[in-house]
């Protein structure tokens, strides 16, 4: 098994996971300025919430990233020098990953998971029809279980 080319393959994905997350951002930011309705999407901002939610509670916890660990087993099985690697690896980590202290990495993490979630309160999503059917109107009480 090319356990080289696998470990660039999840390189590329965990590169994708990372433009994900932070060039969505972007667009929902841009996107609300420019009112597309497409930055409202539900499941997009649910999947993009879910996605940084993951990454900041790795750091609040103190949790290595499985991509990352799983990479570094891959390039060990095929006998390449970790962060080393093939071309394709080396380019794609180098976009990537960044030279600093963990340290700031992790409150980086936390800090965009926050601008996300903040995000998410101040320009909320549209719900689907299946679940804006059960949101009440403002202003109006629920009905009582017994009627008179």
């Amino acid at each position: 098994m090319n356990y080289g080319l696998l470990a660039d393959v999840l390189v590329v994905f965990h590169a994708a996971f990372v433009g994900f997350v932070v060039f969505g951002q972007l667009a929902i930011v841009i996107g609300i300025i420019c009112r597309w309705q497409w930055v409202r999407n539900f499941w997009f901002r649910t999947i993009h919430l879910l996605c940084i939610g993951y990454v900041a509670m790795e750091s609040l916890v103190g949790l290595a990233c499985p991509l990352t660990i799983w990479e570094q087993e891959l390039r060990n099985l095929a006998g390449q020098p970790n962060p080393e690697g093939s071309f394709v690896g080396r380019l794609v980590h180098t976009l990537m990953f960044c030279h600093v202290e963990e340290w700031i990495l992790d409150y980086t993490h936390i800090g965009f998971g926050v601008l996300v979630l903040l995000t998410f309160v101040l320009a909320r999503p549209r719900l689907p029809a299946f679940l804006a059917r059960f949101r009440r109107p403002a202003g109006v009480a629920p009905q009582s279980a017994v009627s008179r």
